[in-house]
Formats: C-alpha cells, structure tokens, sequence
C-alpha cells in the first residue's frame, strides 16, 4: 500500500486555517520519536520545523499539528485541520504505520469525531 499525500503539500496552511482553534488533538501510540514523525511527514511534502528542544510543527495546506512528547514517551499531537480531511490524516498515517488515537473538535470546542487505529 502506497502511503496516501496530497498534492498541495508543499504549500502554507490556508489561511482560514490559520485563525482557527486547535480543533484536532491525540497521541501516536508506540512511543514514536517527534523528531521521526516531523521527518516522515517531511519527506512527503510536509514543512517541518523545531518548535521547541524536543517538539516539531508540521503543516501542509490543510493540517497544522505540533509533535511533542511527555516524560514518559507518549507521543502527543495537536493542531489544525480542515475539519473534511480528517480521513487524509488517518490514512496517512495508517499508511506510515503508526497506530493513533485521535479526536476532532468543533467550533464549540465539542469532540465531534474519534479515529483510532
């Protein structure tokens, strides 16, 4: 199976994005590294960039999400998404690999989706 990108990729978060609360958050399971996320994402396409000592942003035109990780090595994410590409997510990365849980959230701030693989 080929792991699913988009062909805007390469381009800024959208605008409209942008100004929105974080509206999608969760964990990769497994204890990834943020590091080795920022760079898978990287290598499809993504922009990646350090936010922190041991944290990573990565974004494409239609998700912005920070990597971070706890003491204990669970691997946490927050972000943006354009709420309709919430499948794009999950299937990129079921395609990686990587096992999650993951919830999405409306305008009110009310979980309104959860994805787990």
């Amino acid at each position: 199976m080929s792991t699913p990108t988009s062909d805007d990729s390469d381009q800024r978060l959208d605008a409209a994005l942008a100004d929105m609360a974080n509206n999608v958050c969760g964990i990769l399971k497994g204890g990834i590294d943020p590091a080795e996320v920022a760079s898978r994402l990287g290598s499809l396409g993504w922009r990646t960039r350090s936010a922190s000592w041991c944290s990573y942003e990565t974004e494409t035109a239609w998700c912005r999400i920070e990597i971070d990780q706890t003491d204990d090595g669970t691997t946490l994410i927050n972000g943006v998404i354009d709420p309709q590409r919430i499948d794009d997510l999950t299937k990129l990365f079921a395609g990686l690999g990587w096992h999650y849980d993951l919830e999405l959230f409306d305008e009110n701030d009310n979980a309104v989706e959860e994805r787990h693989h």
